[in-house]
């Protein structure tokens, strides 16, 4: 019997698209534009599909088409195609042009949350060093009287411990592309910002400019 259980996540709903119409959705690689009005074809070919809802469709339709991937498929020459990969003309160039403004837009607010994190980084850093005092305190000697005692030598002094910022490893349903997130590469976490996200896998654009792909228990929030 074929399991009826309702998808409410969106990567699911997303998964479920790519595996459904494999030559409209683009699971990895360059993605194609979609034909004008395919939300409606999607709604008629699923109607009977108690899976999915209507509303459920058109967030998981609004994350692919806002996604950079697709953003960057929307040039000239590039064809538009509906479920079935069958082509529906050319883009036309105020889309292309709304495309790039749209990419252009998003790229610069991942890049301004990168900056913003890093400045707070830094302060919470400054604000969490201990004050210098202007001139350090004497330390006293211990008194001796005329009795030969022994002098017990001093303890060392512990090190005040820095509290460490408590990183949890995040789940898929939790995570947007667009987040600003921490990935497990190595000894210490790596900053960056999820670019997409495909099935099981997280693709994030590290500080340092580099892309990866790792699965949801490999980031850190």
């Amino acid at each position: 019997m074929e399991s009826t259980e309702k998808l409410t996540d969106t990567n699911a709903i997303l998964a479920y698209l790519y595996e459904t119409f494999p030559l409209c959705f683009i699971a990895e690689g360059e993605a194609k534009p979609l034909k004008i009005g395919l939300f409606q074809d999607l709604a008629e070919r699923l109607a009977n599909d108690s899976r999915v809802s209507k509303t459920q469709l058109r967030v998981a339709l609004r994350r692919y088409t806002n996604s950079w991937r697709y953003l960057k498929s929307l040039k000239e020459g590039a064809q538009r195609v509906d479920l079935d990969g069958n082509p529906c003309g050319e883009l036309e160039q105020e889309h292309i042009e709304h495309a790039r403004t749209t990419l252009k837009e998003s790229q610069e607010k991942a890049k301004a949350r990168r900056v913003e994190a890093a400045k707070a980084a830094n302060q919470k850093a400054a604000d969490g060093q201990p004050a210098r005092a202007d001139k350090p305190k004497a330390r006293r000697k211990p008194r001796v009287d005329n009795r030969k005692v022994a002098i017990p030598k001093s303890a060392p002094q512990r090190q005040a411990a820095q509290p460490a910022v408590q990183l949890v490893p995040a789940t898929l349903s939790t995570l947007n592309p667009g987040q600003r997130v921490s990935v497990k590469l190595g000894v210490k976490p790596v900053g960056g910002v999820i670019q997409n996200i495909n099935k099981d896998d997280v693709h994030v654009q590290l500080d340092s400019g580099l892309t990866v792909k790792v699965h949801a228990e490999h980031i850190l929030l």
